[in-house]
């Protein structure tokens, strides 16, 4: 068995990308295998890229609103607090009250000095610098006071704990592309150890500037050139035509919570987590390496108590570019061996995109989502797979039952992360 002392759960999700606000609309959107990469509405200046999954047509006071059953000081105190916050920061608190309105903590609420609180991701206000930093090269004394405050990360932690009134521990952690799994990893911690009752996990969105556009475009790691005329099909992960990851923008929130504190609170619990792996290469670049992501999948297993042959379902990482698949792919086989061809593997970039900082949270709620309603959503554009033997869903989805699920995420830096999910209590989604 592994080092938990104390069992985790998922109580509470939420989430925002370019096909779904909110859990029913991703739940549906995943099932229809909705794709929502296309032309960019704002294409970054300056760089030939002009393919991706944004949140389009996103008004924040008209989300806020739209999420039943805050009460009236909440949405006053969301508010005032960040009404003027940078638009990665505001997509945090949105998907993060989604998930406190599931876990039912305003109505049924845990002690503040109890609750914790994670932000995963690094780097998260670039295009908000970008953009300031114009201005104060025009005007340097008219740059807001408020900059000193929303360029750090830590804007993310202060703003969305002072809306919630959450006073145990909390800090933000980075991965590059694993920082959602790390995040969520390090929340269950704090879980496990019994440094708190709850801990809200945020997934931030990568709001890029221009220059970190060119950086992954120059760096060759985005795709979109072969099907620059029709961009539903410039995402294929797993598929011989891959070229490279398609971004994607994207906010997931998960309230971890102990049993016991769930059954104290009197509320339901979607999904346990049972354990997670992170490995690093000692690589600073950018190519992943097969024993890496088999270390952090046989970590995962191992913390988890669980034996390969349980596994139903794995929501691989899946970027779409050439190298990453065929490594990810090495590494499952080197892990499952003969129970390979038996476990579904899909990824869910091939409907959102790469939501980098978020991914890893995307696709975790993604899986709950999966478990809960007993199906696997499908691998979009597949038609040439790399592998033979794995059973990789196809172009729609397929119903079965799935009862223990492994997500990975690697990041640039050699950094990989996995983590293992178990079916909770059958749930409607509101």
């Amino acid at each position: 068995m592994g080092i938990r002392s104390r069992s985790c759960v998922i109580t509470g999700m939420g989430v925002i990308n370019a096909i779904a606000d909110g859990i029913p609309e991703f739940a549906a959107s995943l099932r229809a295998g909705k794709s929502g990469i296309g032309f960019l509405n704002h294409p970054p200046e300056h760089v030939p890229v002009r393919i991706g999954a944004e949140i389009k047509d996103w008004k924040y006071i008209e989300a806020l609103n739209s999420i039943h059953g805050l009460s009236d000081e909440l949405r006053q105190r969301t508010k005032k607090s960040s009404l003027r916050s940078p638009f990665p920061v505001q997509v945090s608190v949105y998907s993060a009250l989604q998930a406190w309105r599931m876990a039912e903590l305003e109505t049924k609420p845990a002690e503040p000095e109890r609750i914790g609180l994670v932000i995963a991701g690094s780097n998260l206000s670039q295009h908000y610098i970008y953009r300031q930093n114009e201005r104060f090269r025009e005007s340097p004394e008219y740059l807001p006071p408020s900059y000193a405050l929303h360029f750090m990360d830590t804007d993310h932690l202060g703003t969305i704990s002072e809306i919630l009134n959450i006073q145990g521990e909390g800090f933000t952690v980075g991965g590059a592309s694993a920082s959602g799994n790390i995040g969520l990893i390090k929340g269950a911690q704090l879980v496990q150890y019994g440094l708190v009752d709850v801990c809200l996990v945020v997934g931030a969105v990568a709001d890029l500037s221009p220059m970190e556009w060119q950086g992954f475009h120059a760096i060759g790691a985005m795709g979109g050139k072969r099907f620059a005329n029709d961009p539903s099909l410039s995402c294929r992960p797993f598929d011989r035509q891959h070229e490279g990851f398609i971004y994607g923008q994207g906010s997931a929130c998960l309230v971890l919570e102990s049993s016991e504190s769930a059954a104290r609170r009197g509320v339901r619990s979607v999904a346990e987590y049972l354990g997670g792996g992170i490995v690093l290469d000692a690589n600073r670049l950018s190519d992943p390496t097969e024993k890496g992501e088999a270390k952090a999948m046989n970590i995962a297993l191992q913390q988890s108590g669980i034996e390969p042959k349980d596994i139903d379902y794995i929501s691989a990482h899946g970027t779409s570019s050439p190298l990453g698949d065929d490594t990810e792919i090495m590494a499952i086989r080197q892990v499952f061996r003969e129970y390979t061809p038996q476990i579904w593997i899909n990824s869910t970039k091939s409907l959102t995109g790469h939501c980098i900082y978020a991914a890893g949270m995307t696709e975790a709620v993604a899986t709950v989502i999966q478990m809960q309603e007993g199906f696997v959503h499908p691998n979009l554009n597949l038609e040439q797979p790399i592998d033979d033997e794995c059973r990789f869903v196809g172009k729609r989805s397929m119903d079965t039952e799935l009862n223990v699920a492994m997500s990975n995420s690697f990041g640039f830096g050699g950094i990989n992360s996995s983590i293992v999910l178990k079916k909770g209590e059958r749930t409607e989604w509101q």
